[in-house]
């Protein structure tokens, strides 16, 4: 009986510990405002974005300039709030967790739709830049039909998307599990 408490405790503290550690490595934080300003994406694709982007600090801030959950560039920033007609958006409203949210989503589907559906295109895009990704659309070293990427000239890029690859399966079954899908 002593030998089935003890490995009770250890069972639960394998699992208690486990939780602990798969929300310390995946947190899901911000899930009604990324479920409110998705759009056609999935709010897992979202959520393994600002993962990736920035580890869900509020206050991340690149060498590059970019700021926020999910690292927009304030000319950016400033361009998203023109389509989306935010007429009172000021510079710092970027750090506002919902304005950042709302932004970057709302580029993230416009590059969606600019690369045909093609989500891997846009996340490059939102890495690297879309004047990068159009230029290596356009050299046969890079696209051999000019539709999708061959190869990731930029390594950063090419790990990006694979860190948001495996961040947005993660997140599909955290969800899932957790019955926030």
């Amino acid at each position: 009986m002593k030998k089935f408490v003890v490995f009770f405790f250890m069972f639960v503290f394998s699992c208690v510990a486990g939780v602990l550690a798969v929300d310390f490595l995946f947190p899901v934080r911000h899930l009604d405002t990324v479920r409110e300003y998705s759009g056609d994406l999935e709010v897992s694709l979202v959520l393994a974005v600002i993962l990736a982007e920035s580890r869900f600090r509020v206050d991340a801030e690149s060498h590059r300039g970019a700021q926020g959950l999910m690292q927009l560039m304030p000319a950016t920033a400033e361009e998203m709030a023109g389509h989306m007609g935010l007429v009172d958006f000021e510079p710092e409203d970027v750090w506002i967790p919902e304005v950042n949210i709302a932004m970057g989503s709302f580029y993230l589907n416009r590059l969606v739709r600019l690369y045909d559906g093609c989500v891997s295109l846009a996340l490059a895009a939102y890495n690297a830049g879309q004047g990068n990704v159009n230029r290596w659309l356009a050299n046969p070293d890079f696209s051999r039909d000019g539709e999708t990427l061959d190869v990731i000239p930029f390594p950063e890029t090419y790990n990006y998307l694979q860190r948001v690859k495996r961040n947005q399966r993660v997140y599909r079954i955290i969800l899932t599990v957790t019955g926030r899908a």
